[in-house]
């Protein structure tokens, strides 16, 4: 299984894919500067040791998830040949509040309590929640799950 690990800052996000079967890093990168000139994708290939710098205007968290899930499908530097094989995907966020002890998968419930949380940690909790909602439209079905600094 392939799982894809997801730490949405506030004006970045961290990304990498680990094959579970081998205990491999697959692929990781870094978007930057989020809704700032100058944004761009860092993505490392290293299975090939490939890496690919990509400039483009990122709007928002959404736009760094459709960013890296086409870098990770990319045919000439990408590490898989579709989202497909993406069996998880797991957030990091930052504040879970009195709500959260563990993690979690994260359902309907899971994400009106990540918004009553955003009080406690108002610059990160929101590109955390704008993550999620991206993988959930981009991967329908695929499980996610929560991983709170504060569990």
């Amino acid at each position: 299984m392939k799982i894809l690990v997801i730490n949405a800052g506030s004006s970045s996000l961290k990304y990498q894919l680990i094959d579970m079967d081998s205990m491999t890093v697959m692929a990781k990168g870094l978007c930057e500067r989020i809704n700032i000139e100058g944004s761009n994708l860092q993505h490392k290939n290293l299975i090939k040791g490939i890496e690919e710098k990509i400039v483009e205007k990122m709007e928002s968290h959404a736009d760094a998830i459709r960013m890296v899930l086409e870098a990770l499908t990319n045919e000439n530097y990408g590490v898989i040949s579709s989202m497909e094989e993406i069996g998880a995907v797991g957030h990091r966020v930052v504040h879970g509040s009195e709500f959260f002890a563990d993690s979690c998968v994260i359902d309907g419930k899971v994400m009106e309590a990540l918004k009553m949380c955003i009080p406690v940690a108002p610059l990160h909790n929101p590109p955390n929640i704008t993550g999620i909602e991206a993988c959930e439209k981009n991967m329908p079905g695929v499980p996610q799950v929560a991983v709170f600094d504060t569990a």
